[in-house]
């Protein structure tokens, strides 16, 4: 058939689309199926020569994880409502565009990072501007935000309507694991098309394959519970230590080598008694995550008291108008329970 002898001779590099299930009918009416996927639409491993890149939210995490991409000869192209926020880039040679739509109209794969899931719905599934309505048929689209489960399901529902792939892959690792490349990437989707992505995972951290659209979310939320425990014992460990008269400094550092370590106390720790508390990641996207979460548990009838708790504190910080902080200004709540602040509050930093 003539569209076959093309499509065998398009180079690899120029042929991004695919029909996922293209029904052909013979000479003698028996019909044929052919499938192609990401994967076998081309041999050819994802390199700068042959794959163009969209960015979509070029915030704290973003703008590190993008610039890995640049640095590693990929062309980007990047939209974030704030321009200013991608000037960096620009001037490192990404293009900016003015919308999610124009964004994947030039990219053959799209990374999302963003705040909220209304904000996800808005970017991807926006009938006007959202980035599926300008992806060719072919393209991926790899949300990084921490966001609803339900929410990634539909976007792979909707992807794959549309002829193309969606991936749910939120991030751990904060502003300091997105600027050393070190994140743990959590991917829901088609094992296949995760693989094959895995050159653009490599250059931002380490992909670990969590299951099938959804588990990406699932898997970050169980990491935001953790978290959000771990974080109440530090900053709970930290007034007990100064209520009981030691020095900080020599208190983080004893116990960080023993079973009290943990990624928590080796980021944060040092950024509490300094009374850094520009934002890793912020308050109020933890509140949202942590809602999420309490969301969740309420669906599958689970009891967590320990991510009720420490939702409400972290709610607390909200209240005081400390939203834009990072999680480690958890601290400030605690110091206001106990009336018992580990440094006087002309010291606290805003960001």
């Amino acid at each position: 058939m003539r569209f076959m002898r093309l499509l065998r001779l398009l180079p690899n590099h120029q042929f991004h689309c695919y029909v996922p299930q293209a029904i052909f009918t013979t000479s003698a009416g028996t019909t044929t199926h052919l499938h192609r996927t990401m994967e076998t639409a081309t041999t050819e491993a994802i390199n700068p020569s042959n794959t163009r890149l969209g960015w979509i939210g070029t915030g704290v995490m973003g703008r590190s994880m993008c610039a890995h991409l640049i640095n590693a000869g990929y062309t980007l192209t990047v939209f974030t409502r704030t321009p200013s926020k991608a000037q960096e880039l620009i001037s490192m040679g990404a293009h900016w565009v003015a919308s999610p739509k124009a964004v994947a109209s030039q990219s053959d794969v799209v990374f999302s990072i963003v705040g909220y899931p209304s904000d996800v719905r808005h970017v991807i599934l926006d009938s006007n501007s959202g980035a599926l309505s300008g992806l060719r048929p072919g393209g991926v689209i790899i949300d990084m935000t921490t966001s609803e489960p339900s929410l990634a399901v539909e976007i792979y529902s909707a992807a794959s309507a549309a002829g193309c792939s969606a991936v749910d892959a939120p991030v751990s690792g904060g502003d300091l694991g997105a600027r050393n490349a070190a994140l743990s990437i959590f991917a829901g989707g088609e094992e296949s098309i995760i693989s094959r992505l895995n050159p653009l995972f490599n250059l931002v951290g380490r992909v670990y394959y969590m299951g099938a659209p959804g588990k990406g979310q699932f898997t970050k939320l169980g990491n935001q519970v953790v978290i959000a425990s771990t974080m109440v014992g530090l900053c709970e460990g930290l007034i007990y230590a100064h209520k009981a008269g030691l020095d900080l400094n020599m208190y983080l550092n004893a116990i960080s080598t023993g079973a009290a370590g943990s990624k928590s106390l080796d980021l944060y720790g040092s950024r509490i008694l300094s009374r850094d508390f520009e934002p890793g990641f912020y308050v109020n996207h933890f509140v949202k995550d942590l809602g999420i979460c309490l969301r969740e548990c309420q669906n599958m009838g689970l009891a967590l008291p320990g991510l009720a708790l420490a939702q409400q504190l972290y709610l607390s910080l909200k209240a005081h108008g400390e939203g834009n902080f990072g999680t480690q200004a958890l601290i400030l709540a605690l110091e206001r329970i106990n009336n018992l602040p580990l440094a006087s509050s002309s010291s606290v930093g805003k960001p």
